[in-house]
């Protein structure tokens, strides 16, 4: 359904139109009053008239809208779909036209956080589907924001990780929002959960060997740790293209928790403890080695001591053991002979 941009009426000159109508219906009442012993035909006619303008000016009263900067009222009539208004400015439709809105009791949050005391009272229903009356029922033009809780949802290497994510959005399509879905602020909120799914299955926790996260066949160093960004950006795309029928826009969306599942936490975390005490030593080793060819080359040019095969194998087994050890070394001096 394509979104109609109504032009209203000015609801102020509608007002006084509004209440002159009113005055001159009772003034009309009071004369056919007074005229009633004069001639009573004249006088039950002015009161009868009086009476149904009076009538239709309260009915008219229905017709006077207020509308705000950044929203929109979406208007049927009959259950025909008329028009939406989005200027601000105080307008007057026509008075038997309803406003609907079938999200105006969901709180932007968690999918079916929905009030529900007024279920069932006051609704109208409209090609089938059931609206709650009593409400505001102006749609919010204005960007909003939606922070699902955080899912729990399995990586490309099957470890269950916990994200949640913050989008931003906003309606821009009003006939969309109300009329090709039941709810746009529930359905936007089921597809934000889906998206995050088919986005998180994509990509390892961290940087894992032989994963394609890009779709290219080619393995890269993507992950949902090191690639934040690029990770939204995706989830932005996902969800954009699942509520584009719901007329709503996606502008921006980020994650705002990441962390393993409580029930591989500790194990994912001494794994990575034990990574960094691989790293650590590896480069502890390097360095080691670094300085024991360092010491040799330095005492074979200067010609300080000679040293023959097994000499140099049981001073390079030495200074490996001070140099890579945990705690300090204790230095024994030897007062003989080395044999």
């Amino acid at each position: 359904m394509e979104e109609k941009i109504l032009k209203p009426k000015n609801g102020m000159v509608a007002l006084f139109s509004i209440i002159a109508l009113q005055i001159l219906s009772i003034l009309a009442m009071i004369y056919g009053g007074n005229t009633v012993g004069k001639s009573t035909a004249l006088g039950v006619t002015l009161i009868i008239l009086g009476a149904l303008g009076f009538i239709a000016g309260c009915i008219l009263y229905a017709g006077l809208k207020i509308i705000k900067p950044q929203e929109a009222l979406v208007l049927t009539l009959f259950g025909k779909y008329t028009g939406t208004i989005k200027e601000a400015g105080f307008f007057f439709v026509n008075p038997f036209s309803t406003s609907i809105n079938p999200a105006a009791q969901t709180k932007l949050g968690q999918s079916g956080d929905v009030d529900s005391s007024n279920k069932g009272k006051n609704n109208i229903t409209i090609e089938g589907k059931v609206y709650p009356t009593g409400v505001n029922k102006k749609i919010s033009l204005k960007v909003m924001t939606l922070s699902n809780s955080k899912q729990k949802v399995n990586d490309a290497l099957g470890n269950p990780v916990e994200i949640g994510i913050a989008v931003m959005w906003r309606v821009v399509d009003t006939a969309k929002a109300v009329f090709n879905v039941d709810n746009y602020k529930e359905y936007l909120s089921l597809q934000c959960d889906s998206a995050v799914r088919n986005i998180v299955k994509i990509y390892p926790y961290d940087i894992a060997k032989g994963i394609d996260t890009t779709g290219d066949g080619e393995p890269d160093e993507g992950s949902l740790r090191g690639s934040t960004a690029i990770v939204a950006e995706r989830i932005r795309k996902e969800i954009q293209n699942r509520v584009e029928d719901a007329g709503i826009e996606i502008l921006e969306a980020r994650i705002t928790y990441l962390a393993y599942a409580p029930e591989i936490a500790a194990v994912m975390l001494q794994r990575q403890q034990a990574s960094a005490i691989i790293d650590a030593r590896k480069m502890i080793v390097d360095g080691a080695v670094g300085m024991v060819e360092m010491a040799l080359q330095r005492l074979n040019e200067n010609g300080v001591v000679e040293l023959d095969e097994e000499r140099k194998a049981q001073m390079v087994s030495n200074l490996l053991v001070v140099l890579c050890g945990n705690k300090d070394a204790q230095p024994i001096v030897n007062s003989g002979s080395l044999y």
